[in-house]
């Protein structure tokens, strides 16, 4: 059991205190290359870098995925979820109603509860991603 009765899951995860004018303010900070990957038939690598277990969140989940040549992330609403879907690396094509929008990093989508988008890796180097759910009622 780590610092707030939060679990250590193999990340190197590191808690810090800072003390300015009097307030303490602790930090968590996730080695996210130490965490263990998952993959999933054509939507390549990933891995949770947010959630309850790794740092208290609640009502929240932070995914890293890595999508190679072919591969897609299938972000579906389920009514439940708010959804922000940000490009760190890469290029790639998001579908949203149907329609194609050609994207590169830096880009990003926010997708409501019953909103859905396919995002699509192009080019020759993967696409890295990070997806950010949070439950609805909760922002």
């Amino acid at each position: 059991m780590g610092a707030g009765g939060r679990q250590r899951v193999g990340a190197k995860l590191t808690r810090m205190q800072n003390s300015s004018e009097g307030d303490i303010m602790s930090l968590t900070v996730i080695d996210t290359d130490k965490l263990p990957r998952s993959n999933a038939p054509n939507s390549g690598e990933f891995t949770e870098v947010i959630n309850k277990v790794l740092c208290g969140a609640e009502n929240v989940v932070g995914t890293l995925h890595w999508l190679r040549e072919k591969q897609h992330l299938d972000s579906r609403g389920d009514g439940k979820n708010h959804r922000l879907i940000y490009l760190i690396e890469g290029a790639g094509t998001i579908t949203l109603n149907s329609k194609e929008y050609a994207v590169k990093k830096g880009a990003g989508v926010y997708l409501g509860p019953s909103e859905s988008a396919i995002i699509m890796q192009n080019g020759v180097a993967p696409l890295k991603l990070f997806r950010l759910a949070v439950a609805k009622g909760q922002i």
